[in-house]
C-alpha cells in the first residue's frame, strides 16, 4: 500500500533512487512515518538505510541541491535541511545497555534490528524507499491497529525498554497526552514499576519532555498520567505535595493539585505561550509550606504568592529550566496573581490600579488570563459573577492607562535631572527624591506629568534642604517615552473544550 504516494515525492525518489545505486536498503521511520499515516503536520523526517547513513545523506543533499551536510560521527548520523524539512540519515543498529547507563553500545544492524530498538510500535513504523518496494509499510510490531485504537505500547517488553532508556517512560506519556492516545495497561504498569529509573536522567532531557506535554492541547491529562505513574515524584515533589485535601472541623480545602491543573487547562485554552503556562502550573505552589489551619477562619495559605515567586527560582534552577527573564516572568505572575483578585473584592481605585499597572508592565494581560484562568468554581454562576467582575477591572485598567500612562513608567524627572538642578553627585538623596516622586503618581497626589513632578520634586527637595543651582526650565528635555500597549479587552466567555483530542479514525 503506498502511503507516501502524494507527499514530498522529491525527497523520498531521490533517497530512493541513491540507495539502489548505493545497494542499500532505506526507509522513511519513526515519527514522520506515524504522523503521515495520521494526517498530522511533521518536518522532520528520519530515514535509515541498512548502511551508512552518512554516505547517503551526501548523496541525497548533492541531488537535491540542498546545500550544507551536518555530520555526527560519534552517532553515525548526518542531517540536513531541504525547504522546510528538517532531514536526518542513519545507518541501521542495534542497541544494548548497561544497568547503570543511559548511553547504549551501538552496532551496525538490519531494519529489523533497528525497529527493535524503538520506543513505541507507533513509532517502530517504516515506510520503503526503494524503487521495486516504495511506499510499502513495514509494521512486525502492529504499530498500525495501534495507531487506530489510539494505544501506547512498547515493541518489546516494556520493563527492559523503559530500563535500559527511562526517558521513554516520560515519551509515552508525553505521546499520550499530544495525540490523545491511551497507555497500554501493562506498558503503564511497568512505568510505574521502573518509575525511579528517571534517576539517571539528566534535568534538560527531562525538561524538555516535560515542557512538550505542557505544551499539549490538553496538559492536564499529561500531569494526571506523571502523578498516577509517580513519575512526577522523581523530578517535581513541590507539585506533588499541592495534591490532597485535608479535613479539620468538619472544614476542608480544595485539592490544590487538581486545582492547578484546571488553572493550566483554561489558560491552555486562550494561550499557547509556555511560560504562561508555567505560571499556571506554579501560581499555588507554595500552598502547602503555608497552609495554615484556624478554628475561626478555616484554612489560609497567607503569603503563598510571596513565598511561591520566592520558590521559582529554585524549582527553575533544578529542573534545568531558563534562569533569565522567562523565569523572571513566571516570578512575577505568580507574585502579582492574587492583585487582580483583591480588586473584584473592593471598590477599585486609581491608586490601586496604577500600582498594579506599574508592577506588572506589559505583562498585564497575560496576569488577567492567568486570574480568570484561576476561577476553577462548580458553581456556574459564581464563576460568571467572579468573571463580570473582572471585566470591571479590565475597563478599569484601560481608563487608567489612557489617563495616567504608568504601564511602562517612565519616571517624569531622572537622576540626572536632579543631580543637575541640585548640583549634588549620585548619593541617597536622588534615589528618595525619585522614590518620592514616584508614590505620589501612583497615589494620585500629582499627575504623570513633567511640569508637576519637578515642583513636586523642589517642594520635597526644599524640606532636605537642597537648593536648585539652575531654573528647572533649563534643564534638557527628556528622552520621548516608549509607545504604550494596548490592554486587551476583556475575554469572551470562556468555552468547554473535549478534555482529549479525538483519536484517529
Amino acid at each position: 500500500m503506498n502511503y507516501a504516494a502524494d507527499l514530498y515525492l522529491p525527497v523520498f525518489r531521490a533517497v530512493g533512487k541513491i540507495a539502489d545505486a548505493q545497494g542499500v536498503r532505506a526507509f522513511a521511520i519513526g515519527g514522520f512515518v506515524r504522523d503521515l499515516l495520521i494526517q498530522r503536520k511533521s518536518k522532520d523526517i528520519d530515514i535509515v538505510c541498512e548502511g551508512s547513513g552518512i554516505e547517503l545523506a551526501r548523496a541525497a543533499a548533492e541531488a537535491l541541491k540542498a546545500g550544507r551536510v551536518t555530520v555526527f560521527k560519534t552517532y553515525g548520523t548526518a542531517m540536513f535541511r531541504w525547504n522546510d524539512l528538517e532531514i536526518e540519515f542513519v545507518g541501521a543498529r542495534k542497541e544494548s545497555y548497561s544497568r547503570g547507563s543511559r548511553n547504549p553500545e551501538v552496532a551496525p544492524g538490519t531494519l529489523t534490528d533497528d525497529q527493535n530498538r524503538r520506543d513505541f510500535t507507533i513509532n517502530a513504523l517504516a515506510l520503503s524507499l526503494n524503487k521495486a518496494t516504495f511506499g510499502d509499510l513495514v509494521d512486525p510490531f502492529g504499530g498500525l491497529n495501534d495507531l487506530k485504537s489510539g494505544i501506547i505500547r512498547t515493541p518489546l517488553d516494556p520493563d527492559i525498554t523503559f530500563s535500559d532508556d527511562p526517558l521513554r517512560m516520560l515519551r509515552a506519556v508525553r505521546f499520550a497526552t499530544q495525540l490523545g492516545f491511551d497507555i497500554e495497561p501493562s506498558c503503564f504498569e511497568a512505568i510505574q514499576r521502573n518509575a525511579s529509573r528517571l534517576e539517571i536522567i539528566t534535568a534538560e532531557r527531562i525538561h524538555t519532555e516535560l515542557n512538550k506535554i505542557i505544551l499539549a492541547p490538553v496538559p492536564s491529562e499529561g500531569f494526571k498520567l506523571l502523578f498516577k505513574s509517580k513519575l512526577l515524584h522523581e523530578f517535581f515533589p513541590e507539585m506533588v505535595a499541592l495534591q490532597g485535601v485535608e479535613w479539620r472541623n468538619g472544614i476542608g480545602h480544595k485539592d490544590n493539585f487538581y486545582h492547578t491543573l484546571e488553572v493550566l487547562d483554561n489558560v491552555a485554552e486562550h494561550s499557547s505561550d509556555l511560560w504562561l503556562r508555567w505560571a499556571a502550573i506554579l501560581h499555588d505552589i507554595a500552598k502547602p509550606p503555608t497552609k495554615r489551619f484556624h478554628p475561626d477562619a478555616g484554612w489560609t495559605f497567607h503569603g503563598h504568592e510571596d513565598r511561591g515567586s520566592r520558590m521559582v527560582p529554585k524549582i527553575f534552577k533544578r529542573l534545568k529550566l531558563p534562569l533569565d527573564a522567562k523565569m523572571k516572568y513566571v516570578q512575577k505572575l505568580v507574585l502579582l496573581h492574587l492583585r487582580p483578585i483583591a480588586l473584584t473584592k473592593t471598590e477599585i481605585t486609581d491608586s490601586a490600579v496604577r500600582r498594579l499597572l506599574f508592577e506588572a508592565g506589559d505583562d498585564i494581560d497575560d496576569l488577567m488570563v492567568l486570574c480568570r484562568a484561576d476561577i476553577t468554581s462548580k458553581n456556574e454562576a459564581k464563576v460568571k459573577r467572579y468573571l463580570a467582575n473582572y471585566d470591571r477591572v479590565i475597563v478599569k485598567l484601560k481608563e487608567v492607562e489612557e489617563k495616567d500612562h504608568v504601564r511602562n513608567f517612565q519616571p517624569p524627572v531622572t537622576g540626572e535631572d536632579i543631580m543637575r538642578l541640585f548640583d549634588i553627585p549620585p548619593s541617597r538623596p536622588i534615589g528618595d527624591l525619585k522614590n518620592l516622586i514616584k508614590e505620589a503618581i501612583l497615589d494620585g497626589v500629582i499627575p504623570n506629568e513633567r511640569t508637576a513632578a519637578q515642583q513636586f520634586m523642589i517642594e520635597r527637595a526644599a524640606e532636605m534642604g537642597l537648593k536648585p543651582v539652575m531654573d528647572v526650565e533649563d534643564l534638557p528635555d527628556p528622552e520621548p517615552k516608549p509607545k504604550q500597549l494596548a490592554i486587551a479587552p476583556p475575554a469572551a466567555p470562556r468555552k468547554r473544550r473535549p478534555r482529549r483530542p479525538r483519536k484517529p479514525a
